[in-house]
């Protein structure tokens, strides 16, 4: 199932864009329809919008663009700026629009929303998009929805009841709410594996946020510390299309072989870490740990 065909377990669908199946379509003047002053999207990949507008010029704009009315008159657009773009570098007169009556929240959840569905959403907007709409649904601002999920995670590693026991908060639970209704991914996972993205270096996040370069691919490069060998080795990256495992072998080329004094401290340092999280009270990690023992044993053993 593609990404925009992705059901809203409680947003009903496209329920949640058009109000309901008996919306109808009308015709308005495309310059009748104006951007908002906020946008969620910042990038268009250039291909796909070349697609667009080719398949827009052959059979115009198939699905209608959301709009609200505006005072003085004319439309503000909510949802389907691609579609919008297209019909504009094509010079449609008309485009088909459904229009809703919303306040400036409810139009900017919406198309929030919108753009999460996209096909082609790069990990960074993604992140930003969704931080965006727990800013909105929980008042305040992006700053505090990002320290709140870190809270959360924190309290969750460091307690053993259940999930549930862990966030009794309202907050929390909005948050869970969200999520859940978006379908991508769970709370603990965006935490772990998306709000580090916006820590990435400034070259690395542009790249990731016009689509040259995979989030795996980034938070690798982003070890590397040397920023000339950094930019370096992106612009191999994506030049030369690296693979995950390339850009691994290239990135050992950089780093300087560790002493011995270094490695004894590292092995110090990674025994007084596993005492002090007392991992062999967690059977999960216990496990995995126990696995890795049996390997070192070994290695040991075989010397």
């Amino acid at each position: 199932m593609s990404r925009r065909d992705r059901p809203y377990q409680q947003m009903k669908s496209l329920d949640v864009l058009f109000g309901d199946s008996q919306s109808v379509a009308e015709m308005v003047p495309i310059e009748a329809i104006c951007l908002p002053e906020q946008q969620p999207r910042r990038y268009f990949d250039e291909q796909a919008m070349q697609e667009l507008v080719t398949s827009v010029r052959q059979y115009g704009v198939l699905q209608p663009l959301l709009v609200r009315s505006r005072p003085i008159g004319n439309y503000e657009l909510v949802a389907g700026e691609r579609r919008y773009r297209a019909a504009k570098e094509c010079e449609l007169n008309e485009v088909p629009v459904v229009i809703r009556s919303l306040t400036d929240e409810e139009a900017m959840q919406l198309s929030l929303i919108e753009n999460l569905c996209r096909e082609d959403l790069n990990p960074v907007e993604e992140t930003e998009g969704i931080l965006q709409l727990l800013a909105l649904r929980l008042v305040c601002d992006v700053s505090a929805v990002t320290s709140l999920l870190y809270r959360m995670k924190n309290e969750a590693d460091n307690k053993t009841e259940s999930r549930h026991n862990v966030m009794p908060n309202p907050e929390s639970q909005l948050i869970e709410e969200v999520f859940t209704s978006l379908g991508l991914m769970t709370w603990e996972s965006f935490v772990k594996n998306r709000l580090p993205l916006l820590n990435l270096p400034d070259e690395i996040l542009a790249a990731l946020r016009q689509g040259q370069i995979a989030y795996t691919k980034a938070k690798a490069l982003a070890r590397l510390k040397d920023e000339a060998a950094r930019i370096e080795l992106l612009e191999a990256a994506i030049t030369e299309n690296l693979s995950l495992s390339q850009i691994q072998s290239r990135l050992k080329s950089y780093q300087e072989p560790t002493k011995p004094t270094e490695r004894k401290e590292r092995i110090e340092q990674t025994i007084r870490r596993v005492k002090q999280a007392r991992v062999w009270e967690n059977q999960e990690k216990w496990s995995r740990l126990e696995a890795l023992l049996a390997e070192i044993e070994m290695l040991i053993t075989n010397e």
